[in-house]
């Protein structure tokens, strides 16, 4: 993913307009062009994120998946729901979740670009809604806690951070560590979670997959 040049981004309303008329400005350091999309969505290949502004992502997500010619673009959604069940269900999917009112633009054009890059950000509400999830279910609270206790206390760190949208840099910075160490901490950490990326050990982590190992 050409994650050192300005991006094209498709901006998919199918619940009426794109709520930032200022976003992206012409002098956005990650987003060269944004084109607007009306359902049925028809997104053009050179495309590299898709932002999904949805009242109804369980609906309309999987339908956008489906339109998709390239299926591994990234999506971002953007949804005033925070239920768990809705959260959940579109991370599993591989996508990015942004709460309205929970992010400014600046997090989103950092969205986008990190999404370029394998990681798929939550923002703060959307992460509370997980966590939220775990602990009204006590018995899975406790078996969670057993499955986490395989990690150190660093990768404990790295994990929290990861969990509420931070990539290897930024969690490097806030840690004092090289982003190759908290590299090197990931691949342990998803060796120990039997998680296949990032995206599949936040959920172990927040409690939001099965548990596969204890």
């Amino acid at each position: 993913m050409r994650s050192s040049q300005r991006l094209s981004v498709a901006l998919a309303c199918p619940d009426g307009e794109w709520p930032h008329a200022d976003w992206p400005p012409p002098d956005n350091r990650y987003v060269r062009r944004a084109v607007r999309l009306s359902p049925p969505f028809r997104v053009p290949a050179d495309v590299d994120v898709v932002l999904l502004r949805s009242l109804d992502p369980a609906t309309e997500f999987p339908e956008l998946l489906d339109a998709l010619e390239e299926p591994d673009v990234p999506v971002i959604v953007i949804s005033p729901r925070q239920d768990t069940d809705t959260i959940v269900e579109v991370f599993r999917g591989g996508a990015g979740y942004l709460v309205e009112g929970d992010y400014c633009t600046c997090v989103l054009s950092s969205a986008v670009r990190a999404a370029t890059v394998g990681h798929t950000y939550l923002s703060p509400l959307a992460c509370e809604a997980l966590r939220e999830g775990v602990q009204r279910m006590s018995r899975a609270g406790t078996a969670l806690e057993r499955f986490r206790s395989q990690l150190s206390p660093r990768e404990r760190q790295i994990m929290e951070l990861l969990s509420t949208g931070l990539g290897a840099q930024e969690i490097g910075l806030r840690l004092r560590l090289s982003e190759k160490t908290v590299r090197n901490n990931l691949s342990n950490i998803y060796a120990k979670l039997d998680a296949r990326g990032s995206t599949d050990a936040v959920l172990r982590w927040l409690g939001a997959a099965p548990v596969l190992r204890a």
